[in-house]
């Protein structure tokens, strides 16, 4: 391919006359190249998927790609181009996009096959390169659509009488909308009955159109219809198919004619026969239908007109009754020829024989007088009448001298002739149980009177139940289980009510109602007794319905039945388990043993069977606790000691057993309760040896020292108190400590010089048993410190600490592991003293001086021990 640009030109006019040569010794020009529009035709198949390959346009026009600056392609902002197809803007390569392309769709009315195609122009870029191509994309068809009838179902009547190889075409035939062979190529029958086959016509348009072929003899009485699938089967690999159901319907034609059942019937008539008597019935049938079964009877025309006046034929019913005197002395018999017409046919023939008996006396008479409602010889009566039922009386007459009539009834069914009363001559028809319709709608019974003669009369009589309302409709289940997922969708099919009625017409209609206790939620249709629900069903909200459904008939009055349904709502799992709380905390002691049940966590799932089953997990902490998963009782694996860690806090899952599963989370906070299992701690003094100069002349109520403790426990478990319990040296209450801060004070002056010893006790406040230590606090009462080991000699000489002397004031502790008190026996001396008061006071003066002087020596003899060593 030649260019008009150069880089050796500069100039515009060098450019064009470069062009200009080119045109003469190039087959392409620069104005080919820049100006006329190139065509490009591609061919893809539809429903493609995305990123398929259709053509690189670049590339087919045979460009340049090395040169610079590159080539670009670009569409033009059309929607159906971004919809159906992409364009590589550097390689010119077109792809389909995510759209998939349906012919049916895109070329809804191009069903020849012809002129399916995307267009599409393409510019060829920069400016320079300048081309604009039309691309046209040609859809080619695939066997993506199976072809459908327009009916589900297609009846089609073939008259009985058709001749073999007669064609029906079949009007509703197959649409694929696919092209070619693709589209509707045979039909086929699923089952021909060896009767049937199809042909195939194609029209002018290139449609195809099914005819069904008779293939053999039908006949409607044989068979009225036959049912079968047609089939439409496109061209594809592997073929598609279309059904629809075939119905052909076989309608009736006059081809079969009236046949008697008995072509010849022998009648006794006696002469005595009274007027309207019913000699015999003629019955003929033809197994057509409507107006081509339709029967006449009539009389041959060999029968002279006068036996037709004396035996009357009813050209509907077939009955022959007598309509005039038999005279016996003529004729002994006749013969009556009946003909059966039907319409377009021969008639049958049937040959009745009235033979004659002579009566010298003539024949008994029966006289009939209806009690129910009667025409023409039937009588009806209701089903709902109670047994012995009276129908009719029967009076017997023309009866001689001296003769005996035996009257009877024949026929089958419920009913006797029976005398009535004390009457002669008088009988009744009656029932002898109660009629019903459902069993038996007709019966025909015959009146037989006899003399002794062997004269015999009979009467005709039929007998019609007329039906009542009295069935009432039957479920076929009067306990309905039904099961309904919840969250099911509104107007959800639960079932089909099915009720029967055994009485005819509006009698047996039924319809279905819903009892008063069926929720606002069910609704039943009437007509077909279809049982919806019109709402999502929640099962933790009820798990249950019951109510009662009714099946009512249309009589009067009307009669109904009930049943029940029950609708059980099944579980889903759309509940996940919640905690009781929102959290939990637990206050525990410490030192609580290992497994103890630090406490219950209690969750709960509204759902059923394994969607409510609720596993527990520690989700933090499982290497100190665990949590049982039956009872939810958390435990810790291990004692707990507050003074290392006072707080746990832990994350608990609650996991249910649905599948998905659902789940929540709590926490879980474990507050250590203090015990008092720590004493306290003396940090001053540091020990029992060690001691603190305090001069003589210390003012009483000076400071001396402070015993200092602490306790690793927490609340009343730490609070100190402090006291002194011995001591040793000293007068007694020559010093005081206070006993919440354990400051040492001086009460006394100190007269005497030496170690002074005492033994305080450091105690808790816990409960149920306050736990305490005790240090040894020396004092050394001199102005110096001049011989120390003498000091620790005193120290370490083992010596009673005398008990403190001194009451307890208020404040101080009075609880210990040894406690004293001023007056052990302080009872005993209240009775002493009020027997001995006058003693008291005779002896208290001289007891006073005799301690005072004791006193008094024991001092200076102290004092004298402790000055000498110190003043060596």
């Amino acid at each position: 391919m030649f260019h008009c640009r150069h880089p050796s030109l500069s100039k515009r006019g060098g450019i064009w006359g470069l062009c200009i040569l080119l045109l003469y010794t190039s087959p392409l020009s620069c104005f080919a190249n820049f100006s006329q529009a190139k065509e490009l035709i591609y061919k893809i198949k539809e429903g493609l998927p995305r990123g398929t390959f259709i053509g690189a346009i670049g590339v087919d026009l045979n460009l340049d790609f090395t040169v610079k600056p590159p080539f670009l392609f670009s569409l033009p902002k059309k929607k159906v181009n971004g919809q159906y197809v992409n364009l590589n803007n550097t390689t010119g390569e077109l792809y389909t996009s995510a759209t998939e392309i349906d012919r049916e769709k895109f070329c809804p009315y191009h069903s020849d096959g012809r002129g399916c195609f995307l267009s599409l122009d393409v510019f060829v870029l920069p400016q320079q390169y300048f081309q604009l191509v039309k691309v046209k994309i040609f859809i080619e068809d695939v066997n993506d659509n199976r072809p459908k009838f327009s009916v589900d179902e297609i009846r089609i009547s073939v008259p009985e009488n058709t001749p073999i190889n007669a064609r029906y075409a079949v009007e509703q035939s197959a649409v694929d909308p696919d092209l070619g062979v693709h589209g509707v190529q045979t039909y086929w029958l699923v089952n021909d009955f060896g009767m049937f086959t199809l042909d195939v016509e194609e029209n002018e348009g290139g449609e195809l159109t099914p005819f069904l072929i008779v293939i053999e003899a039908l006949d409607r009485e044989t068979q009225a219809e036959y049912i079968t699938d047609i089939i439409a089967e496109d061209g594809g690999t592997p073929p598609l198919l279309g059904a629809a159901t075939l119905k052909i319907v076989i309608t009736d034609v006059n081809d079969n004619c009236p046949q008697f059942t008995e072509s010849q019937l022998n009648v006794t008539l006696h002469g005595n026969a009274t007027k309207g008597s019913t000699l015999a019935r003629l019955n003929a049938f033809d197994p057509d239908l409507g107006a081509n079964a339709q029967i006449s009877y009539a009389y041959s025309e060999r029968v002279p007109r006068d036996v037709r006046s004396l035996f009357h034929l009813d050209r509907i019913t077939g009955f022959i009754k007598l309509a005039g005197k038999i005279d016996t002395g003529t004729a002994t018999f006749y013969k009556l020829t009946i003909l059966a017409n039907g319409p377009g046919c021969i008639p049958a023939v049937a040959t009745v024989f009235v033979y004659l008996i002579k009566v010298v006396t003539g024949p008994p008479a029966v006289i009939p007088r209806y009690i129910t409602p009667e025409k023409d010889g039937v009588v009806t009566i209701k089903e709902s009448e109670p047994a012995f039922s009276p129908i009719a009386f029967y009076t017997v007459k023309n009866i001689g001298m001296n003769q005996k009539v035996d009257c009877h009834l024949e026929g089958s069914g419920p009913f006797r002739l029976v005398p009535y009363q004390l009457l002669k001559n008088e009988y009744l028809l009656e029932t002898t149980e109660p009629l019903d319709y459902e069993k038996t709608q007709e019966y025909e019974l015959i009146v037989v009177a006899k003399n002794s003669h062997a004269l015999v009369i009979k009467t005709f009589l039929k007998v019609q139940v007329l039906d009542e309302n009295d069935n009432v409709p039957v479920f076929q289940q009067s306990w309905m289980e039904i099961s309904v997922e919840e969250n099911n969708p509104p107007n959800t099919f639960l079932t089909q009510l099915q009720a029967t009625d055994q009485d005819s017409e509006g009698r047996g209609e039924v319809i279905y109602l819903l009892g008063g206790n069926a929720p606002g939620i069910f609704v039943v249709d009437r007509v077909t007794g279809v049982l919806t629900v019109t709402t999502s069903l929640d099962r933790e909200e009820k798990e249950t319905y019951r109510f009662i459904v009714r099946a009512v008939d249309q009589g009067t009055p009307r009669r109904e039945s009930i049943a029940t349904v029950v609708v059980s709502v099944l579980d889903r799992n759309d509940n996940s388990p919640r905690f009781i709380n929102k959290d939990f905390t637990f206050f525990v002691p410490e030192n609580f043993p290992g497994y103890g049940e630090i406490g219950v966590l209690s969750v709960a799932d509204a759902d059923a069977g394994e969607n409510g089953w609720v596993a527990l997990s520690i989700l933090n902490g499982s290497d100190i606790f665990m949590i049982d998963t039956g009872r939810g009782a958390l435990r810790a694996k291990t004692s707990l000691d507050r003074e290392q860690q006072g707080t746990y806090q832990l994350w608990i899952e609650a996991v249910d057993g649905g599948e998905p599963a659902l789940s929540c989370v709590t926490m879980v906070t474990v507050l250590l309760v203090d015990v008092n299992d720590n004493p306290p701690i003396v940090l001053f003094p540091q020990s029992n040896q060690s001691y603190m100069l305090v001069l003589p002349d210390t003012l009483p109520g000076t400071s001396i020292t402070e015993v200092y403790a602490v306790d690793k426990d927490t609340g009343m478990n730490a609070v100190i108190a402090y006291s002194i319990v011995k001591r040793k040296g000293g007068e007694p209450g020559s010093f005081a400590i206070d006993p919440e801060t354990g400051n040492i004070t001086l009460k006394r002056e100190l007269s005497i010089r030496g170690l002074y010893r005492l033994l305080v006790k450091v105690s808790d406040h816990g409960q149920p048993e306050p736990l305490y230590s005790t240090v040894m606090v020396n004092f050394f009462v001199n102005e110096t410190v001049s011989n120390e080991s003498y000091i620790h000699s005193l120290l370490t000489r083992e010596a009673e600490v005398e008990v403190e002397e001194r009451p307890w004031y208020k404040g101080q502790m009075t609880e210990g592991p040894e406690r004293y008190e001023l007056f052990p026996c302080q009872p005993l001396l209240i009775a002493l003293s009020v027997t001995c008061l006058g003693l008291f006071f005779s002896v208290v003066t001289l007891t006073s001086y005799i301690c005072c002087r004791r006193f008094k020596k024991r001092k200076r003899k102290k004092r004298s021990e402790v000055e000498i060593p110190l003043k060596i």
